[in-house]
């Protein structure tokens, strides 16, 4: 599968929790770390997700928020990975950032002004926090 999304998590899925419109789907990765993803319930049937469904979960870089200090403070972000940067891309407007978080290799893009801000750099603990609306489902056949 080719996808243009630069977060690609293959994973089974843990468990569903059915609603009316929507359902909440627990993913634990091959790096035994737990995402979680909101999708509608007639994509989870149409997807035939059910516990222990293989998946990958992806989730477009400019999705990605990064944090650098959290002591303190919570989020309602579902999906949080704290690591350590190891590459940052500079480009005329944007950086691309990547960072490993418990053997996931998770990638973002922010603005250059937000990067100098937060002093993204290598060697530096970050947190990257995702949705779980954002990350999107897909299954192969």
């Amino acid at each position: 599968m080719k996808s243009s999304a630069r977060n690609q998590f293959a994973g089974t899925v843990s468990h569903i929790s059915h609603g009316v419109v929507t359902d909440e789907i627990q993913i634990r990765t091959e790096q035994n770390v737990e995402l979680v993803a909101t999708i509608t319930h007639g994509s989870a049937i149409a997807l035939g997700l059910r516990a222990g469904s293989s998946v990958i979960a992806m989730i477009k870089a400019p999705s990605v928020i990064l944090v650098t200090d959290t002591e303190g403070v919570r989020f309602s972000a579902r999906n949080q990975l704290t690591g350590t940067i190891t590459q940052v891309r500079t480009g005329s407007v944007n950086s691309e950032v990547t960072l490993e978080s418990r053997g996931l290799q998770v990638v973002a893009v922010v603005t250059n002004d937000s990067a100098e801000n937060l002093g993204l750099a290598v060697g530096k603990t970050t947190t990257a926090l995702f949705k779980a609306s954002q990350v999107i489902l897909a299954v192969r056949d």
